[in-house]
């Protein structure tokens, strides 16, 4: 049976390829009969190595299975496997590799005993192939001593599927064997969201590109949800692939999606190990870090099964006279939500019990109702619930652990709850910034420590700000800091980074972007540019001014200045978030001996060995003690 690899998706369809070896600058490969009889020897002698990426269980912290890739001989052309599978689609050769690679990914998993399920790629156009033979992959497992049931079919959609009914079938040949099927690359081949309908695969994998820059992309995260809430109500499990940091992880999670894949979990290797460092099973998550999720509005509620009478629904509605919704739970998933307005108005309806009484209960029930994992974050649910039908906040909506019924969460719990973060923020916030103020800012650090993050925290300080607040009054004053809450808002990662104002002229940012350097030199050039429409203009030509200072004396005042002290954060060894704003605070004092703005960055680790990657190190007065320092004007 052929499969085609993933690695096919780079074919131009119907088109002679040219292969070019990058490593002789772009030089056309010699010739294609060359090639084949590479391939041909490649093939009988065996020489295809398997690698293997792990798949995360993110709520588990446990590899739930690894995805089988392959590599031809390290020192070939074909070594890559667009080379590889780009010259057995111009030789004809692409069946004889597609089971070779299934052989040595079978072996290759079975050998190294790797635990969970084994991914295996195949092009849903091969399954409808005159040539395709149902057996082979089966036939492959049984040599191998591997069950059906622990392999995945995964399905890469690279060209348009012509005969929908064919490729149907072969999925149900699949199934009836004990394969699980999932579908790759969601929302990037030709028409994924048809096949996802036509095929109803186990799994769905998202393509890379919705995961990546996701926590700053609004528009990404509002797909994601989309797709996690039809996954959760058709009974799918959703994998979201190309995850490469720690921020674009917590938004996946925080999203609900407990399955993962990408560099930052794991890299294809013939021994896999998976990253569970940034990992915690949810029902860690509220105590360790305080957020509030999904599961905090949990209420059980009794359900019925597809099979039980409307009758016996009546009943429950009767006995329970607070019940709202009735969940339809079916082998420990919900396939429906039944809605006490709707069952009383139908059953007020005359001959209604005589007529329907003895039906199940399932002709009545809305087979969509809104499901959400338990450990979404409230914030998320409230954007779910309010982007969706107002029916959820009536309703209600059910929660679900990695698609499995929990129980129900009311719209009227929801609300109370979102109110209650609303006004806990606006009685810590900042009156004059908006920002959030001392409590907040403590709290989300003692988070970031308890949760094991590393991040970079930032003292922000104005320089001369009192001398200016006196000689051109406090209503400027508060324009400058207001100004200069906005240039931090607006400089900081939405989602990942963390911007409070302490009081006064202090703020404080918390960064876990990866650029939050040059995040920390554009803030010091928008508040260079920014302070001088609040300046008068022969005080800037003179760089200060004279003003009464404390004692009544006219003394020399330089212009107002940004100091930023900033202190890579191990959490491995702080506990506390006093210990950290002991030492931003020394950063900040080193920053504010610069003039003008500054950015000072201390670069030692908190055993006094200097971090790795540092880079222009100033010494100064303390022994032991690196600082790197930065100055602009």
């Amino acid at each position: 049976m052929p499969n085609c690899h993933r690695s096919v998706m780079l074919i131009c369809y119907g088109m002679p390829l040219r292969l070019y070896d990058k490593s002789a600058g772009m030089t056309p490969v010699p010739s294609i009969e060359h090639l084949r009889a590479d391939l041909i020897n490649i093939l009988d002698r065996q020489q295809l190595t398997a690698f293997f990426q792990p798949i995360a269980a993110m709520n588990e912290a446990r590899a739930y299975g690894h995805e089988g890739l392959i590599r031809g001989p390290s020192n070939s052309f074909l070594h890559s496997p667009i080379n590889l599978f780009r010259t057995a689609e111009e030789t004809g050769l692409l069946p004889e590799l597609d089971f070779a690679c299934r052989r040595a990914i079978i072996r290759a998993f079975v050998t190294e005993n790797l635990p969970g399920k084994l991914f295996l790629n195949i092009n849903p156009v091969c399954l409808t192939l005159p040539n395709y033979r149902p057996g082979a992959t089966l036939e492959l497992l049984q040599e191998a001593g591997l069950p059906p049931q622990r392999v995945v079919i995964e399905l890469t959609e690279t060209q348009p599927i012509a005969n929908y009914d064919l490729l149907r079938e072969a999925v149900r040949h699949y199934r009836e064997m004990g394969f699980r099927i999932a579908l790759d690359d969601l929302g990037e081949g030709f028409s994924s969201l048809r096949l996802w309908s036509e095929i109803r695969p186990d799994f769905v994998k998202i393509d890379k590109y919705f995961i990546q820059g996701l926590p700053g992309d609004a528009q990404k995260r509002q797909f994601v949800r989309s797709i996690q809430h039809i996954a959760v109500n058709t009974g799918t499990r959703v994998i979201a692939e190309g995850i490469e940091s720690a921020q674009e992880l917590d938004v996946v999670r925080s999203i609900g999606i407990g399955l993962g894949q990408g560099y930052f979990l794991g890299r294809p290797q013939k021994k896999p190990e998976l990253n569970t460092s940034y990992i915690c099973t949810p029902a860690a998550t509220p105590q360790r870090t305080g957020t509030v999720i999904a599961s905090s509005l949990l209420v059980h509620v009794p359900t019925v099964s597809p099979k039980d009478s409307n009758l016996h629904v009546c009943e429950l509605f009767a006995t329970h006279g607070d019940l709202n919704a009735l969940p339809v739970v079916q082998h420990g998933r919900a396939i429906g939500l039944l809605k006490r307005h709707q069952f009383i108005e139908h059953f007020a309806r005359p001959y209604s019990r005589e007529l329907h009484g003895q039906r199940p209960c399932t002709m009545l029930m809305d087979p969509a109702p809104l499901q959400v994992e338990h450990n979404l974050s409230l914030q998320e649910l409230s954007l779910l619930v309010s982007s969706g039908e107002h029916r959820y906040l009536a309703d209600g909506f059910i929660l679900v652990d990695q698609g499995m019924y929990l129980g129900m969460g009311t719209g009227r719990d929801l609300m109370r709850a979102i109110t209650e973060l609303q006004i806990t923020a606006a009685r810590y916030a900042n009156p004059l910034s908006g920002l959030p103020g001392n409590v907040p800012i403590q709290n989300h650090i003692q988070q970031l420590l308890d949760k094991g993050q590393d991040f970079v925290a930032v003292y922000a300080d104005l320089d001369h700000f009192k001398p200016y607040n006196d000689l051109y009054g406090y209503a400027k004053g508060d324009d400058i800091l207001q100004m200069t809450g906005q240039i931090l808002k607006k400089a900081v990662e939405p989602g990942t980074d963390f911007v409070g104002h302490i009081g006064g002229d202090d703020f404080v940012l918390l960064l876990r972007s990866e650029e939050w350097r040059e995040r920390c030199e554009a803030i010091l050039a928008e508040f260079a540019s920014s302070i001088l429409p609040h300046l008068q203009e022969d005080h800037i030509k003179d760089g200060g001014y004279h003003a009464l200072n404390r004692s009544g004396e006219r003394v020399w005042h330089a212009l107002p200045a940004l100091s930023l002290g900033a202190v890579e954060i191990r959490s491995s060894a702080l506990s506390s978030h006093h210990e950290v704003a002991s030492q931003a605070s020394a950063a900040k004092t080193m920053a504010k001996r610069q003039q003008g703005c500054s950015l000072f960055i201390e670069r030692r680790s908190h055993t006094g060995h200097p971090l790795s990657g540092s880079t222009g190190y100033l010494p100064v007065d303390t022994p032991g003690t690196e600082y790197t320092a930065l100055q602009a004007h």
